[in-house]
């Protein structure tokens, strides 16, 4: 009070040159002293070991830009009373050809061969008012569809394509940090067509080829393949970019990860797996026109790339160093309180 009286009895060009400062009281207590140095301590070793080497504050961060292209490689065989004996390439199982940095491997299927466009017993369809015998004892009505009608309640207990898990699949992944100006793929520098040729992924051994067996993937999520081929899934492929660009670029390569991506939970089983359906159409010498449609199942693999990068700025370094500063200054202001109240002064 009396403070503001003198300032308004003076000029405000004299109140506005003033400069105030604090009281400094030394207090010689090892109690207090301890603490107060406990305190600044630990808050050096969150600035430090947390902020610093952990978060890497003092870092500029950019996240990653991808593009994703795949190639799967291999061929089965299988024997049925439908198809017969064939061999099936990736032109066969790889459906569609190419995806949005996804691939789909048929592993099982039932398959409906020589439908045409008739009239056949359904419980439910585009009915034509008739009725016929769907079975000696049921009667039904007649509907006009591809007949004979599928049956999709016959899958096979053991996946028809299990040979599957042997074809491989060539990853290529391109990244870019465009804050920084990098840019890299998993196909590293020193990489050339040769080592392409023989390389397969192994974590211990061949971490950045990015050549995988569909097996090794699937064991890694662990997961059973050919389990897993009967009524199909949904795998995930991790592709993790996070980058420290203070250090030399070939410190910065692409960690592989790899997850089962649909609900398989025992609780809430209904629809399990993954699969659709697509038919090959032909023409009859007559020209009437024919189809074998085929139910799919199989395995979805998505691939999935993430990651940030980190620079040194020094802008972020003198906002954390600020706020180091900051929380190093509340120290004392709290120990005075502190003083006050216990009458320390």
């Amino acid at each position: 009070t009396q403070k503001m009286g003198s300032c308004s009895s003076q000029s405000c060009q004299s109140c506005f040159f003033e400069y105030e400062t604090e009281r400094m009281i030394v207090v010689k207590s090892k109690v207090v002293g301890s603490v107060f140095r406990l305190i600044q301590f630990l808050i050096l070793v969150y600035v430090i070991g947390y902020v610093c080497v952990v978060q890497k504050s003092y870092q500029e961060t950019d996240s990653v830009i991808s593009s994703v292209t795949t190639k799967v490689k291999g061929t089965g065989f299988t024997n049925t009373s439908d198809l017969g004996a064939r061999v099936w390439d990736v032109a066969d199982y790889n459906i569609p050809p190419q995806g949005d940095s996804s691939f789909f491997v048929l592993t099982n299927m039932i398959v409906t061969p020589n439908q045409t466009q008739s009239t056949c017993p359904e419980v439910s369809c585009i009915q034509t008012g008739l009725c016929m015998n769907y079975k000696e004892t049921v009667k039904t009505c007649e509907v006009l569809s591809w007949c004979p009608l599928e049956i999709d309640i016959n899958l096979p207990e053991h996946a028809l394509l299990a040979a599957a898990e042997d074809f491989t699949v060539l990853i290529k992944n391109s990244v870019t940090y465009p804050k920084f100006n990098f840019h890299k793929r998993n196909i590293l520098p020193d990489v050339n067509s040769s080592y392409l040729k023989q390389c397969e992924f192994n974590r211990k051994t061949d971490p950045y080829c990015p050549i995988f067996r569909l097996k090794d993937m699937v064991s890694e999520a662990e997961e059973d393949f050919q389990t897993m081929a009967i009524r199909g899934g949904v795998l995930g492929i991790m592709i993790d970019w996070s980058c420290d660009l203070d250090w030399p670029e070939h410190h910065c390569g692409p960690k592989y990860s790899f997850r089962r991506l649909d609900n398989k939970i025992p609780e809430n089983n209904v629809a399990p797996g993954y699969n659709f359906r697509f038919a090959k159409y032909y023409k009859t010498t007559d020209g009437r026109e024919t189809r074998t449609l085929i139910k799919a199942y199989g395995i979805l693999f998505d691939v999935i790339v993430f990651g940030t990068a980190g620079k040194f700025n020094m802008v972020p370094t003198i906002v954390n160093l600020g706020a180091a500063l900051t929380f190093l200054s509340l120290v004392s202001s709290v120990k005075w309180s502190h003083l006050q109240n216990t009458h320390y002064l």
